[in-house]
């Protein structure tokens, strides 16, 4: 750690001795004492210990002699004799200083105006009656038309049938039969849910262009500035719900994965809301394989779309005041810095969805293929079929064939899985418009998958985690069931 300790405007109550400071003097005495084998830097080590750091007063204990302790406690206590404020606050202040004579010598603040069109669209994506056509918009070109119709649309039926079905299939099939004998192993690969056939081809083929689009869409509107914006134009709508236009952020971060969006709550300042934003998190906000999938197979039908957006909103909105009753606290304020909105960097926006693309990759295709695994042993041990028999009184209530038990039991796995597994069982004539709407919303709304209700564990706690889980999956039900029961009523045929 490097010296950081110039003077500062503090008044140091009783001062050393003239050309002394009695800060510096008590880091050199205590860096003397110190014998002991660390991780950190002595003088690290001591600025810890003036600074009453409990954790680096326990492991000095440990590691030095009595005598040794007790001396640096005395050159501690004489330390802050010198000072009016404790030696904690005046190593914070000073190193606060320090940083900003860096900032100084290194930055350099333009005086360029803003552009007049920028200022202009600063202003009316803040204003609500511009606002909210503006977010529409965004939503409409940037979801619909770039996600939905190109990346589930275009860019998933090239993938599927010009490259896995006619080449990657094909050569597959003929190399499995060539070279593995047992049966039982060549299903594993090629079979109806096998490694290639079923789990490398949703994640190459169905889910990457999909996430691939979203994490473009979305890396565009963070580096705008746009996001920020966002949070203003939401504060209102999320106090309904006993949240602030803070918690957008991982809301809108669960658009593109929910498990990484849980561990944003912890930037919320009150507990309250960590637990409800967890809660309408795991509920009703889908991982952006999931909303890619569900808007590719409802972007043909415009009526179908909006039934399933508009049954997800209405129930994140019921949930939300339900949990703002039952769960205590007091609400909090909303502030926060808006920066200037600019035009997107293309260079910025390639390396962040680079960057996203490299996670998919590393993190995500792994468990598509361990997923084909798990089910091959499922099938052979006839665990996955116990499962499904556990499925099947539900998913008959929901008017929706045995098939779509599969398609829930992997959205636990991977939510973008399950969504995949409905968007075979559509492309396959097997679900009608009612019940493809009904499966999308409930599916949407069901438990969150494993490495979600993980985090939530971590962060929430294991009771908090499983009524949460629990909470979801009866919502879900519930809802399919309202929702196949009203459009069954109506007569529609989407």
């Amino acid at each position: 750690m490097s010296r950081i300790f110039a003077s500062h405007n503090l008044k140091a109550g009783k001062a050393g001795k003239a050309g002394k400071d009695p800060l510096e003097s008590a880091v050199r005495e205590i860096i003397l004492q110190l014998r002991g084998s660390y991780r950190l830097s002595a003088r690290a080590i001591a600025l810890l210990l003036l600074s009453r750091d409990k954790d680096t007063h326990a492991l000095v204990k440990k590691q030095e002699n009595r005598r040794s302790y007790r001396s640096i406690c005395r050159i501690i206590d004489e330390c802050e004799k010198h000072y009016d404020l404790p030696p904690a606050y005046v190593i914070a202040l000073r190193r606060e200083s320090q940083a900003r004579r860096i900032a100084d010598r290194t930055t350099y603040v333009s005086l360029k105006p803003q552009n007049p069109v920028l200022k202009v669209l600063d202003y009316i994506t803040i204003w609500p009656v511009t606002g909210v056509p503006i977010l529409l918009l965004v939503l409409y070109y940037g979801l619909y038309k770039f996600v939905g119709k190109f990346g589930a649309g275009l860019a998933v039926d090239f993938l599927e049938d010009k490259v896995f079905r006619s080449i990657v299939n094909p050569l597959a099939m003929s190399f499995v039969e060539r070279y593995i004998k047992s049966a039982g192993l060549r299903e594993l690969v090629v079979g109806e849910y096998g490694m290639i056939t079923l789990g490398l081809r949703y994640a190459i083929a169905v889910v990457m262009p999909i996430v691939g689009t979203f994490f473009l869409a979305f890396s565009v509107l963070e580096d705008t500035g746009y996001l920020p914006r966002l949070s203003l134009l939401a504060d209102r709508v999320l106090k309904v719900v006993g949240l602030t236009g803070r918690a957008v952020i991982p809301i809108t971060l669960g658009l593109g994965c929910d498990t990484m969006a849980t561990l944003v709550t912890r930037t919320l300042e009150s507990n309250r809301e960590r637990i409800i934003t967890t809660f309408l998190l795991a509920l009703a906000v889908p991982c952006s394989g999931q909303l890619g999938v569900i808007v590719g197979m409802l972007s043909e039908r415009p009526l179908a779309l909006t039934i399933w957006a508009v049954s997800v909103s209405f129930v994140f909105i019921a949930a939300g005041v339900g949990a703002k009753r039952l769960i205590p606290g007091d609400e909090t304020s909303f502030v926060m810095e808006v920066p200037p909105l600019r035009i997107p960097v293309i260079s910025n926006v390639l390396a962040k969805t680079m960057v996203r693309m490299k996670w998919y990759f590393l993190e995500i295709i792994p468990i598509f293929i361990g997923t084909s695994l798990f089910i091959w042993i499922g099938r052979i041990t006839g665990m996955l079929n116990a499962l499904v028999r556990c499925l099947r009184i539900p998913i008959a209530m929901l008017g929706l064939p045995e098939e779509a038990a599969f398609a829930f039991l992997f959205g636990f796995l991977r939510r973008d899985y399950g969504a995949a597994g409905l968007y075979d069982l559509f492309r396959g004539g097997t679900l009608d418009g009612v019940q493809l709407v009904v499966a999308c919303v409930v599916l949407t709304l069901f438990v969150p998958c494993v490495a979600q209700f993980a985090v939530m564990w971590k962060e929430r706690g294991g009771p908090a985690a499983i009524v949460i889980a629990a909470s979801t999956m009866v919502i879900a039900f519930v809802a399919g069931v309202v929702l196949k029961l009203s459009l069954t009523a109506l007569g529609l045929t989407l």
